[in-house]
């Protein structure tokens, strides 16, 4: 029966659409942000409780900061220290060794050596398997130095002069001299030192964390380093300089037993040498920084006097704040393409010399810029301190100031006073005259309305206002004995006092600019090493000269003597007087031979074909006078504004290197694998790392240099020549160049979507 259509029954029918096989989502891994990574490193001769420890730029390594370093375990069946520590995942981690001996008690830490490479040790992001380091050797170079004092206080007893006076039998005789700490104050278990024994002194009783080093400025330069003291001391030889060094945490509660031994005409080879005598010295006994004592020596058997010994002392404290730390040290550094370095005198000149003297007032701030616009590398000043202990820039030790009446118009009397005994405040205030403008009643400098040719500009204005990309040479002005027993200047600051102020200025305010420090006065070299662990410190002498009157100390005598010391005191180098070395370059080879670095100084360098030869002796700078006028460069441009230059170059060359085309980067994305390989750009993640930037932008350098006090044409030539980058074209590169070499957290929203986590170095563990 056939079924009418309009009797069908119109329900709605239900379409089937065949189902499709679903995936299943996944879930997102999480960024591996950190891992253990386990640091070893092998160690050779260690001392005894000396423990070897690790910093590096991460919280977890202590950011650099000695008191919160990783102690390393030591397995002696591998005979290296470990430690494993949590690091990083996303960023480079730099990190650094070092010796140190850590007080149990207090954490009290004392920085015996340490690694020194410019660049610190790396773990690149896309390192997994870890390595033994060997202590100090990395990048094909071994650079390791010695610390500085943090805790600890070193005296030092400086034997010259030939310093005793004995009875006419020992008269003539070689002389060994021994010093060795005694502890006044005794425990329960006192700790007696190995290596402060002879067979005289078995008694005797030294704390823990007391060391004491020896060194002879001699021609042999393994004398003149700092050796550990002998069992029976070190010989003293007829006019030389013996030097010992006894480094302590709590100086105050020490005396200094000093013991002298002589060889019998009768003994041999093997025999040891005889006790002839010794004397005490007392902690009361030493003020503050320096001095000299003149004490009986008494007989070893007879307990009779035997003659006098004279020698100096110097007493080096640590800074109270502690501003150094392990990042980097440019102590003992310096680029071996630094040579012939042209260095302002003063800034642009001494003024006060001659009639001849340069029209702007010499270690001013305008002469200062003056000379940095005329191209110099460096610029050399003398600081001093105020009354009220402010470091300021300038060189005599006195000033003259008139005592004429109020309506007086002509000089009736000046007064002559030390820089030292007026405040900042009346150094910049009143009516200050140079010592020549005061002795010849003649005013050479009408300037009282010119704020930059002001006299005694602060060395932290100086560190502000100048172009940070051209170094300072601070000279730092200390009085010397003259060989008649008299002083530039009675009286000065506390010696500890005077270079901790300047150094806190300096560790404060110098940023990223390159500073040496030098002094005619060899304890100051030593305190200004000691004190700190960053800038370098070089050694002034006049040596063998017809123009100065010469000093007492014979570690100023000459030139051989100045690079003796300056091994002895573990510095950079010399600024040697150029009548000396004009008179025998062969001087100039001695210091280089020993690994030192030589300036040199004096009104002869103020001549062009002079400071031509003297860059062809190879000298690493010369200072000299009316820079402006004698400069040799033809870019009148300070060779560290160059590096800072080419090393923004580098860093655009490698980004744009790294980036992916432009018709690339719209369509495709990098691969893990890609990003694993990838150079480490993200310079904000450095910087939350603690390792600083050396980067600047060529705007920011040629906007340093202010050009309207400069007309010279090839200055502005070479501003117009930075400024003309067309900043847009710059802006499109480095989008393109840093795109995707930042962290997933700051990657855009498509780019995450597509491409996948960031590979950690556990991924391939």
């Amino acid at each position: 029966m056939q079924r009418w259509f309009f009797l069908v029954d119109r329900k709605k029918q239900k379409i089937k659409v065949p189902r499709k096989m679903s995936l299943k989502k996944q879930p997102e891994q999480p960024e591996i942000l950190s891992q253990e990574w386990a640091f070893s490193v092998c160690v050779p001769n260690i001392g005894a409780k000396e423990k070897v420890v690790l910093t590096g730029s991460t919280p977890e390594l202590g950011e650099w900061n000695y008191k919160k370093c990783v102690v390393l375990d030591y397995t002696e069946e591998r005979n290296i220290w470990t430690k494993t520590v949590i690091i990083p995942n996303t960023c480079d981690v730099f990190y650094r060794y070092a010796i140190c001996l850590i007080n149990e008690e207090n954490g009290d830490t004392v920085v015996r050596r340490w690694e020194t490479n410019i660049r610190p040790r790396v773990i690149k992001e896309n390192v997994i398997v870890p390595a033994t380091d060997i202590f100090g050797e990395y990048d094909g170079k071994h650079r390791v130095c010695r610390g500085w004092l943090t805790t600890q206080t070193l005296v030092q007893f400086k034997f010259m002069n030939n310093p005793w006076k004995l009875k006419s039998r020992l008269s003539g005789r070689l002389m060994n001299i021994k010093v060795t700490p005694v502890q006044l104050s005794f425990g329960n278990e006192p700790h007696v030192e190995d290596s402060s024994l002879s067979t005289d002194t078995m008694d005797v009783v030294v704390p823990m964390g007391v060391f004491v080093e020896v060194a002879t400025l001699d021609n042999d330069p393994a004398l003149c380093n700092l050796q550990p003291q002998e069992q029976f001391g070190r010989e003293y030889k007829k006019d030389g300089v013996l030097l010992v060094n006894v480094y302590a945490p709590n100086p105050k509660g020490l005396a200094y037993l000093i013991d002298f031994y002589s060889y019998s005409t009768r003994a041999s080879i093997e025999d040891p040498p005889c006790h002839i005598g010794y004397t005490y010295v007392l902690p009361n006994m030493f003020k503050p920084s320096e001095g000299c004592l003149e004490l009986p020596v008494t007989c070893n058997v007879k307990h009779r006097p035997l003659g006098t010994v004279n020698f100096e002392y110097l007493i080096i404290c640590p800074m109270e704040d502690s501003l150094c730390n392990l990042e980097v040290s440019y102590a003992k550094h310096w680029d071996p393409t630094w040579t012939g370095l042209e260095v302002g005198h003063r800034g642009l000149g001494a003024s006060f010399k001659t009639k001849e003297g340069n029209a702007i007032r010499e270690n001013t701030i305008a002469s200062l810029k003056k000379a940095a616009a005329s191209g110099a590398d460096m610029l050399e000043f003398d600081v001093q301190l105020s009354k009220d202990m402010i470091p300021v820039i300038y060189h005599d030790f006195h000033v003259c100031i008139s005592m004429k009446r109020k309506k007086e118009v002509d000089f009736t009397e000046m007064l002559e006073l030390p820089v030292k005994d007026l405040t900042l405040e009346h150094l910049q205030k009143l009516k200050v005259y140079h010592l020549v403008e005061g002795r010849n009643h003649e005013i050479l400098f009408f300037d009282e309305d010119l704020e930059e040719h002001q006299p005694f500009p602060t060395l932290e204005e100086a560190l502000k206002t100048l172009d940070e990309h051209v170094g300072f040479n601070i000279e730092l002005k200390w009085t010397m004995e003259m060989n008649d027993g008299t002083f530039e200047l009675n009286n000065p600051f506390d010696m500890n006092t005077y270079v901790d102020k300047v150094l806190e200025v300096v560790l404060k305010h110098a940023g990223q600019r390159r500073i040496v420090l030098s002094c005619f006065n060899p304890d100051i070299c030593t305190m200004a090493r000691n004190k700190q662990n960053k800038y370098p410190v070089m050694f002034l002498t006049v040596g063998i000269t017809e123009k100065y009157q010469p000093y007492r100390d014979p570690r100023c005598l000459s030139i051989p003597a100045a690079v003796q010391n300056a091994i002895s005191s573990d510095i950079l180098g010399i600024v040697a007087h150029t009548e000396d070395l004009l008179r025998d370059p062969t001087q100039v080879k001695l210091a280089k031979d020993a690994g030192l670095v030589i300036f040199c100084w004096g009104d002869d360098n103020n001549d062009k074909n002079t400071i031509m030869k003297l860059k062809e002796m190879g000298l690493h700078a010369v200072i000299y006078d009316k820079l402006d006028q004698y400069i040799t460069k033809e870019v009148k441009e300070s060779i560290f504004l160059m590096e800072a230059r080419e090393s923004q170059r580098d860093i655009m060359r490698l980004a744009a290197l790294d980036a992916p085309p432009p018709s690339e980067s719209s369509s495709s994305t990098h691969s893990a694998g890609d990003s694993a390989t990838r150079p480490f750009l993200d310079l904000a993640v450095r910087h939350r790392a603690g390792v600083p930037s050396t980067v600047t932008s060529l705007e920011s350098l040629a906007s340093s240099i202010d050009i309207r006090d400069e007309p010279d044409k090839n200055l502005k030539r070479n501003r117009d020549i930075i400024m003309t980058i067309d900043k847009e074209s710059q802006v499109k590169e480095q989008r393109g160049t840093f795109k995707g070499l930042f962290s997933a957290g700051t990657r855009d929203q498509g780019d995450a979507s597509k491409g996948s986590p960031k590979k950690s170095r556990v991924d391939n563990l």
